[in-house]
């Protein structure tokens, strides 16, 4: 794979507080759904790349969860992934959302992301969209005071505004190079991953802020069935009874629900109908236990 003389290609992390807007902002630069989103703080537990095509060059994208104070062994993984990431990409970009004041938080991960020196730094102002000019003017005026920056740039994923100028930015500061993934790619994700990223996403919406981070989700199998249909039987992990209670609800409700709702996606996903069996399972405290993390994936 080559590119044309004056092409560059390289890898960007989008890197901020938990519910910044890091995973809408690459879905809409990929222009394909590669990442889950949720208002749920913590969604992304993985390095997700996504890959933006564009004549003079390509952006990988690695979006990495949240930096935050871990307090399981699974919220020290998700930092550990945002430390590897760091070292390995040629621009990082720290995400602050208009909608609030920069914090300690905020101020702490421009501290730490100073540490990696090989990456250039670049600042974007998130959820434009959601805030007024006033506010967008004030926190571009508390961003420029957390770093050295390259560029400072304010952006919506949802309504699509400034991305234009910001994959302009991006492919004037990466290196030259040729084409590291072919034409047609958008992400390095297995189909199986991102069915179960689909359901853990329709699982996410509607639950108390503590069951979110006690979800994991595994495909078992996923099966061509003389009916025409992909049989996919996948399985919601929780830590305790009374979570599975939830999950499940009334009668079972709330677990058809997140079936009919994660079935709509991952058919859009896969372009045919399938058959989707979600059953819950309890695993003690895996947030914890570094066998049943690794047996989660995670």
């Amino acid at each position: 794979m080559t590119g044309p003389r004056g092409f560059s290609a390289g890898f960007v992390t989008f890197v901020g507080r938990p519910n910044v807007g890091k995973s809408t902002l690459m879905n809409a630069l990929v222009g394909d759904k590669v990442a889950i989103t949720s208002s749920k703080p913590q969604t992304t537990r993985m390095a997700i790349r996504g890959i933006v095509h564009r004549e003079h060059g390509q952006i990988i994208i690695v979006d990495t969860p949240g930096v935050h104070r871990p307090r399981t062994l699974l919220g020290q993984r998700l930092n550990d992934v945002v430390s590897h990431t760091l070292g390995e990409v040629d621009i990082i970009a720290m995400c602050v959302p208009a909608t609030e004041k920069v914090g300690p938080g905020d101020r702490f991960i421009a501290q730490s992301i100073m540490e990696y020196p090989r990456a250039l730094k670049i600042a974007l102002v998130t959820k434009t969209d959601a805030a007024s000019n006033a506010m967008i003017a004030e926190r571009l005026m508390e961003v420029d005071e957390l770093g050295d920056w390259a560029s400072i740039i304010p952006v919506s994923g949802l309504k699509g505004s400034q991305l234009d100028v910001l994959v302009k930015e991006l492919l004037a500061l990466l290196p030259e190079s040729e084409a590291l993934y072919d034409g047609e790619a958008t992400t390095e994700q297995s189909e199986e991953t991102r069915i179960a990223e689909l359901i853990r996403e329709a699982t996410l919406e509607g639950v108390s802020d503590e069951l979110p981070h006690s979800i994991a989700v595994t495909v078992d199998e996923m099966t061509e069935r003389d009916d025409g249909l992909l049989h996919i039987f996948a399985n919601l992990w929780v830590e305790r009874d009374s979570q599975k209670g939830i999950i499940i609800g009334h009668r079972g409700s709330k677990l058809k629900a997140i079936g009919s709702e994660a079935r709509a996606g991952i058919e859009e996903l896969l372009g045919r109908r399938v058959y989707l069996a979600l059953h819950v399972k309890v695993s003690k405290e895996w947030q914890r236990d570094s066998k049943k993390l690794d047996k989660l994936g995670l």
